[in-house]
């Protein structure tokens, strides 16, 4: 009988609950990719600063969340439909970085199955040390740490993957719907990241840069003509200095039209996108005088999302 194949999608996660919002940014800023000095008792000491000082905010915006992070439903209901067009022979699930279900609990499930080759896929379409290594390295550990006996194979990026792309100009498309693109800027509001880390190496920047190029092509093709057509960053946090334009100095460039956000750096929507972009920019919008303001759905569970990672998973085979 032939040994079964398993698919495990890696993200970062998200409080489950309002108790994990501690656990989630605890976990975090313990991670070397993310406060990358070299002692791991400085970074344990900043970590917990942070951690201390954010943890009541941070609860307030999953509150109006909802008392959750939307990443874990949208993901379960992805897994559910990528498997079943997969069928039984391949085991498709899921593993969060900084929330449960973490790497080690997916692993001993895992373990119990005849299992030939894992194949891991990061829920990140671009790569970079803060999280597609990440993520990849904790499953990789706690692999190696166990009894498994299976072979892992990794993905560390497919923005360049058509369907994928697809599934973003459908989005986008049922996001603008009837309206005539002219009368919109669109703004792909990519993920911030320390300038320092970008100059140390981590490839992020040029990946995204990359795939604005192509979804721009691809807008062309479609007649899908906005006015015009950005790139900028969002998510800054702390004194240093960070990716550029911010999307709030893009946004107050832009003026007397609405505007379109695609959040280029996420494939599951998470607060990010459900309070940062819908709630806390769409009050900039307001406060700039936007005539209109729309921010489209990550891919999440979408049939052609669904289709990318079938393609993604036999392209790795």
């Amino acid at each position: 009988m032939a040994k079964k194949e398993a698919i495990v999608l890696l993200n970062m996660g998200g409080p489950n609950n309002l108790d994990e919002v501690e656990v989630f940014l605890k976990n975090m800023f313990n991670d070397k990719n993310i406060l990358t000095m070299k002692s791991d008792l400085m970074r344990k000491f900043v970590g917990g600063m942070i951690t201390f000082s954010r943890t009541e905010s941070s609860q307030e915006i999953y509150r109006q969340l909802g008392g959750k992070s939307p990443i874990v439903g949208h993901t379960q209901s992805l897994v559910k439909k990528l498997q079943k067009r997969l069928g039984a022979k391949v085991i498709v699930d899921f593993a969060m970085r900084y929330t449960p279900p973490y790497a080690n609990e997916v692993i001993k499930k895992l373990n119990k199955e005849d299992i030939d080759k894992i194949y891991l896929i990061p829920m990140y379409p671009h790569f970079s040390t803060t999280t597609t290594k990440s993520s990849l390295e904790d499953f990789e550990d706690f692999y190696h740490k166990s009894d498994g006996q299976s072979l892992l194979v990794e993905i560390k990026h497919y923005f360049e993957n058509k369907s994928y792309n697809k599934s973003i100009i459908q989005s986008i498309k049922d996001t603008v719907e009837d309206d005539d693109y002219r009368d919109f800027d669109i703004i792909f509001s990519a993920h911030g990241l320390p300038q320092k880390i970008v100059d140390a190496g981590d490839v992020y920047e040029k990946h995204v840069i990359r795939h604005v190029e192509i979804l721009k092509e691809m807008l062309k093709k479609e007649k899908m003509n906005f006015h015009e057509t950005h790139l900028a960053y969002q998510s800054k946090v702390g004194p240093l200095a960070w990716l550029k334009p911010s999307l709030e100095q893009k946004m107050k460039t832009v003026r007397n039209r609405g505007i379109v956000i695609f959040p280029i750096a996420f494939t599951i929507d998470n607060s990010e996108t459900d309070f940062e972009l819908e709630i806390e920019y769409r009050e900039i919008a307001q406060e700039l005088g936007f005539r209109d303001y729309r921010v489209c759905r990550c891919p999440n569970d979408s049939e052609l999302f669904v289709d990318a990672l079938v393609e993604i998973h036999k392209k790795m085979k």
